[in-house]
């Protein structure tokens, strides 16, 4: 699996407003087990506050609506970046 890079803005299975991702490979503090490959605010309003951050997989998202910024320093953040075994 490729990670989006960070400014991606997606639209999530049966979601109803578009996400902006500003994070990848995160764990929330209530949920500490749990990696999740993406974390998003609302798109475009941007962050409001710790409740209208949104964790969630690759496999939620429906649909792309705009690629962040590809460049020299996003390929080498995609290298460090975990990839799950079999995804």
């Amino acid at each position: 699996m490729k990670f989006y890079p960070i400014g991606t803005v997606v639209v999530l299975k049966e979601g109803t407003w578009p996400l902006m991702i500003y994070a990848r490979q995160q764990m929330p503090k209530r949920n500490s087990d749990t990696t999740y490959d993406y974390v998003g605010c609302l798109y475009p309003q941007g962050y409001i506050d710790k409740d209208y951050i949104v964790f969630f997989q690759h496999k939620d998202i429906d649909k792309v609506l705009h690629h962040g910024m590809k460049s020299v320093a996003e390929e080498e953040m995609e290298k460090l970046l975990h990839i799950p075994e079999g995804a």
